[in-house]
């Protein structure tokens, strides 16, 4: 194949609009001639590209491929790109198909190899060593693309975008940063994120091109907050202009080489299209030793969304009007791993609760019989055939506890989050100690005579603390109420009630290494009303308790929650799983004055308002019905915020 074309005959071939194996439309492609190196003399501009074998990747260091039946053993050539079965490849590595591609790696082809799989083009005859397997590497690889290409399909209605609000809009206006994705491992790709950060390069549509049909361009990615990801096209250099906000985990964002196994046109934007003369050059240049998204990346954003929760489950969740009870209820929807449970005896289905898979309110059938809590138990003749029990290995698991030596007693004395008013530690104590690490906790100076107002925390829980955990951290202690001696003092209140502290090796001192900072944003569960996501904003960060501050609301609203709690967010998860986010209170306001957005915001606060101390003293004075029963041991684990609890304090 000649090197150079004839520049005349190549002009003539742009007003036909043709294609070539770069995938680029020729009339923008103003120079088309193969800029490598080291092509081969078999090879030719005009072949076809064969069925997508892979998603390559710019720097791939051997990658080996799991394809659809679980078994490893297949690698791609970081030469050629061939894709073979590993144990064939040169090597102990295993990162060459050939002795000839070992030592073309070394010499100076990387341009060329990067070339070829931006064409998309068929392996040289370096390796065809490797043709004694092609045709079980081929479909192989073509069954992953097949089920990448379905797992797509499947998620592109996920996208639910929130009317008159744009996190883009909203960080870029501000100057602000994004808590990263790795720092919520129960969201999707929270696990396996990987190194995806600024200066990785996309495919994505290109909006900046009159075709009246859809193609691509490649962009990078000029700043990251959570999912979402500002791109600018390659080309722009430091211009800003057509820069966009995407979600990096949506259907139209690919790797790098996903156009060429594809089939799909690669056309630079129109604003730009004059600056170079030959764009395969230009792109060899600036791909060189650049990264790109995983070649699977879409497939495990696909089996991330996969939740074990199903309708028609049964569980043990909290009864929401009585804490100290667990009723039970019906999964009725899954969203992005949040459940609508339904509890059994509403017959109109609108007595619900949400909270998420993994949080530690929600129980197998017949966890508080063994373990002694109190419940609610259902009229048996209305359950359906049609719901099941949930399988108990699919809740989220406590620590296992010895509590045969030193262990909790009742009466003890201890500072925990309020589950009525999450803004507030209190002063509280044991008041009964159940089975496996369970504790039944009351707030000091609130609480009913019969207990029904007490709520449950195991013993590692990150939402109870040690006395004089809020003092030595620097948080108000919200002391019993009526308690006329203040400021409040622990030593003097310990010797007025006789009591003791729980002894401080107790509790739970991990904390892990979380990665949140101060002022980064997110979406958080307003605890108080769980069905609501809402834009949020760490304020402060207590070892590994985070002061949550929900956008345009009041101090008074926030609310502590513990660094792993499955109730936060990363920017974009809203967008990515198909759940409403609520957008701050004040835009809120003011760019929806409808009569339903008004009374969003007054349910809001009624119910916070409606949540602290004076309706739980009301809660306090309600019998529980004769329904109830308590078993003989006792405890749920009720961390309803999924909260929060670090100390540093030293036992003395």
């Amino acid at each position: 194949m000649e090197n150079t074309k004839d520049l005349t005959e190549h002009s003539s071939r742009s007003e036909r609009k043709r294609r070539d194996s770069f995938g680029m439309f020729d009339g923008y492609d103003s120079c088309s001639e193969d800029t490598s190196s080291s092509s081969s003399s078999d090879e030719s501009e005009e072949e076809v590209a064969p069925l997508p074998s892979s998603l390559p990747i710019i720097k791939n260091n051997g990658q080996v491929y799991t394809y659809p039946d679980g078994k490893s053993g297949m690698a791609t050539c970081e030469m050629c790109g061939m894709v073979g079965v590993r144990d064939a490849f040169y090597s102990k590595t295993k990162r060459f198909c050939s002795v000839s591609c070992s030592r073309s790696y070394s010499s100076n082809s990387k341009k060329a190899s990067i070339l070829a799989r931006l064409q998309g083009k068929p392996p040289t005859k370096k390796a065809k060593v490797l043709q004694k397997q092609p045709l079980v590497a081929k479909l192989a690889a073509y069954a992953q693309y097949q089920a990448t290409v379905q797992n797509q399909s499947k998620t592109k209605t996920a996208s639910v975008p929130v009317e008159g609000f744009n996190w883009g809009n909203y960080i870029n206006s501000n100057s602000l940063t994004a808590a990263p994705v790795n720092c919520f491992k129960h969201a999707p790709m929270g696990t396996c994120w990987g190194d995806i950060s600024e200066g990785v390069r996309v495919e994505v549509p290109n909006t900046d091109c009159s075709l009246p049909t859809k193609v691509f361009w490649i962009a990078g990615i000029v700043k990251l907050a959570g999912y979402n990801a500002l791109l600018r096209y390659e080309g722009f250099e430091n211009d800003s202009s057509l820069d966009f906000w995407c979600n990096i985990c949506g259907s139209d964002i690919h790797p790098v080489g996903w156009c060429a196994t594809s089939g799909k046109p690669l056309v630079p934007p129109r604003t730009i299209h004059h600056k170079y003369t030959n764009w395969k050059a230009f792109l060899v240049k600036r791909l060189t030793g650049a990264k790109t998204l995983p070649p699977d990346f879409s497939q495990k954003v696909s089996e991330s969304m996969q939740y074990p929760f199903k309708p028609s489950m049964r569980v043990e969740v909290v009864d929401k009007t009585h804490l100290c009870r667990t009723r039970v209820a019906v999964v009725d929807s899954v969203i992005g791993g949040r459940l609508r449970l339904v509890y059994e005896e509403s017959e109109d289905k609108t007595d619900d609760f949400w909270c998420h898979m993994y949080s530690p309110l929600i129980h197998p059938i017949g966890w508080s019989r063994s373990i002694g809590h109190r419940f609610k138990r259902s009229d048996i003749a209305k359950k359906q055939d049609s719901h099941f029990d949930a399988p108990p290995h699919l809740f989220a698991k406590v620590k296992e506890v010895e509590s045969s030596g030193e262990w909790f007693k009742e009466g003890m004395k201890l500072e925990a989050i309020d589950p009525l008013n999450l803004s507030a530690i209190c002063v509280a104590t044991i008041r009964k100690v159940l089975a496996d690490g369970y504790l039944m906790i009351g707030i000091d100076g609130s609480e009913a005579a019969d207990g029904s107002d007490w709520f449950c925390y195991h013993a590692t829980s990150p939402s109870i603390f040690p006395v004089g955990f809020c003092e030595i951290n620097m948080i108000e202690l919200t002391p019993p109420r009526g308690y006329a001696k203040l400021p409040f003092k622990w030593f003097d209140y310990l010797r007025e009630m006789g009591s003791v502290a729980a002894p401080v090796k107790l509790f739970n001192k991990e904390v892990p290494n979380h990665g949140f900072h101060v002022a980064m944003k997110l979406e958080a569960v307003d605890l108080m009303e769980p069905r609501l996501v809402c834009v949020a904003t760490i304020t402060r960060i207590i070892h590994r308790l985070l002061r949550i501050h929900f956008d345009g609301w009041e101090d008074e609203y926030d609310q502590w929650v513990d660094c792993e709690s499955p109730d936060l967010y990363p920017v974009g998860w809203c967008q990515l799983t198909g759940y409403q986010l609520q957008p701050p209170a004040s835009q809120s306001s003011r760019d929806s004055q409808s009569s339903s957005s008004k009374q969003k915001k007054k349910s809001k606060s009624q119910q916070y308002k409606g949540h602290k101390k004076i309706s739980s003293l009301q809660l306090k004075e309600e019998l529980l019905d004769g329904e109830e029963y308590s078993f003989l041991q006792g405890a749920s684990d009720q961390e309803s915020n999924g909260s929060a609890s670090h100390y540093i304090k030293q036992e003395p």
